[in-house]
C-alpha cells in the first residue's frame, strides 16, 4: 500500500548522494545522510550552507541534479502523507486572502483530496490544532493581521494536523519573540515524544544542545551528524564555519 504507516524502527530519512546546483555551481553537494525515527534534530551550518536547499530538494519542491532521497524506504511520491512541512515565513505570501483557520485545514487537503470538501470533523481537528499552538482565539482571523510569531505559529498547526510521522520545519525560530519560541519548542518536543520525527533548521548555536538530541552540520557538504553530545563540538563548528566560531556555550 503506497501510504501505509512505516514499520518500527525504519529510517525516516535516506538521502544518498544528493545534490542541488545552480547554474552550475553546487549549493549542496554529495549529501548521504541517514536519520532514525523518533529523532528531534537540528540542521545548522553557516548562511548559505545550502540548509533550506537541503529540505527544498528532498520534498521535491526544487530539482535535483543527483541523488535519491527516501521517507521510510519509499520516495517521497509514494510517502507524502507521511511528510509534514513548515516554510520560512518569508517565503510566504501572507496578503493572500484567507483566515487563520482556513491555512490550517489546508494541512488536510492531502487527506481529503482536493475536489472534497472539508467538513466539521476537519473543521474540529483544525481547531484542535489551533488550540495545541495557543491561536484557537484567532481562528476567524485574517491571516495577514497575525503577528510573525502567530503566523509562525499558524503554519506550525497547519503541519500538526496532517499528523505526519515526519516534520521539516525552516527556520520556525526565526524573527520570534522569546514565549513563541519557547512554545514552539515545547511542541516540538510534544511530537518527538509521540515517536515523530522532526527536523528543524536552525540558527543559534547556543540553544543546540538543549533542544536537539541529533544534530547535522552542513556547509555545503555534511561535515557531521549524529548525537548532539558527539557532533556538536568546538572542532567540527570550525570546520563548519570555516574557524570563524569561537567557544559556543554547550559543544563539547
Amino acid at each position: 500500500m503506497p501510504n501505509a504507516m512505516p514499520e518500527a524502527g525504519a529510517l525516516a530519512l535516506e538521502i544518498d548522494d544528493l545534490t542541488v546546483a545552480y547554474n552550475e555551481n553546487p549549493v549542496i553537494w554529495d549529501i548521504d545522510l541517514a536519520v532514525p525515527e523518533g529523532l528531534l534534530m537540528g540542521i545548522v551550518g553557516p548562511n548559505g550552507a545550502g540548509k533550506s536547499t537541503l529540505i527544498k530538494a528532498a520534498l521535491n519542491l526544487i530539482p535535483r541534479a543527483a541523488g535519491t532521497v527516501s521517507f521510510y524506504g519509499k520516495p517521497y511520491e509514494r510517502a507524502r502523507r507521511l511528510v509534514g512541512y513548515v516554510p520560512q515565513r518569508g517565503s510566504v505570501d501572507w496578503d493572500f486572502p484567507t483566515s487563520v483557520l482556513d491555512v490550517v485545514t489546508m494541512g488536510l487537503y492531502g487527506k481529503l483530496g482536493w475536489f472534497r470538501r472539508p467538513g466539521s470533523r476537519e473543521r474540529a481537528l483544525a481547531l484542535a490544532a489551533l488550540e495545541q499552538v495557543g491561536l484557537a482565539e484567532f481562528a476567524g482571523r485574517h491571516i495577514s493581521q497575525l503577528s510573525g510569531g502567530q503566523q509562525q505559529r499558524a503554519f506550525l498547526a497547519r503541519a500538526l494536523v496532517q499528523d505526519a510521522q515526519i516534520y521539516f520545519m525552516d527556520e520556525p525560530f526565526a524573527a520570534v519573540d522569546a514565549v513563541t519560541e519557547r512554545a514552539i519548542v515545547s511542541i516540538l518536543r510534544g511530537l518527538n515524544a509521540r515517536g515523530k520525527t522532526v527536523l528543524v533548521v536552525h540558527h543559534d548555536l547556543h540553544t543546540v544542545s538543549e533542544y536537539f538530541d541529533w544534530v547535522a552540520l552542513l556547509n555545503v557538504e555534511v561535515i557531521a551528524a549524529g548525537p548532539t553530545a558527539e557532533v556538536f563540538t568546538p572542532a567540527a563548528l570550525r570546520r563548519t564555519y570555516g574557524g570563524r566560531v569561537s567557544s559556543v556555550q554547550g559543544a563539547r
